[in-house]
């Protein structure tokens, strides 16, 4: 754990490798968020499939786990008031719902009980990181091709680049 102790209506991200999970405090020690239908792990659905709504103790959700609680979109919405969270939190608990990595994530869930509005950075995040990689791949593949279509005029490129630069620099 770091930082403070989770009240109820906290958002609560679990910092596990390579994503976060996320729940919502609803009293001391406690947490709702989404499991497989076995109560595991989420990773355990991979992208889409039913997930059910648990309350379980927040050392048990932890597991090894580092947590915090993370107020960061406090500062760009109004968070619904921590008594209505916990109330919707709870007559949630034992819903299956269809989980779906992209549409309908842990974070989803959370942020649609805290601000009345589902959204998840980490499906943002990871929806740039794909288009930056797919822009840089392109990109190589494009530059390639043209040193195996024309390697000659490729270096006469880079040279006359260079040669400016370095003219540039020089004056």
């Amino acid at each position: 754990m770091k930082g403070k102790e989770p009240q109820p209506g906290d958002l609560i991200e679990f910092h596990r490798v390579g994503y976060q999970h996320w729940g919502i405090c609803v009293e001391h020690g406690y947490v709702v968020h989404l499991t497989d239908l076995n109560g595991g792990s989420i990773e355990t659905l991979v992208s889409y499939g039913p997930a059910v709504v648990r309350k379980d103790p927040l050392d048990v959700v932890a597991g090894k786990s580092h947590f915090v609680v993370n107020k960061k979109y406090d500062e760009k919405m109004t968070p619904l008031p921590a008594e209505y969270v916990v109330k919707a939190a709870l007559e949630n608990v034992g819903q299956t719902v269809n989980y779906n990595i992209i549409t309908n994530n842990c974070e989803h869930f959370v942020t649609q009980l805290k601000y009345g509005t589902a959204f998840s950075d980490q499906v943002k995040n990871a929806v740039t990181c794909l288009a930056v990689a797919v822009v840089v791949l392109v990109t190589a593949g494009v530059v390639f091709a043209v040193i195996k279509s024309n390697p000659v005029s490729l270096s006469r490129m880079l040279l006359a680049f260079l040669f400016k630069k370095c003219a540039s620099k020089a004056v």
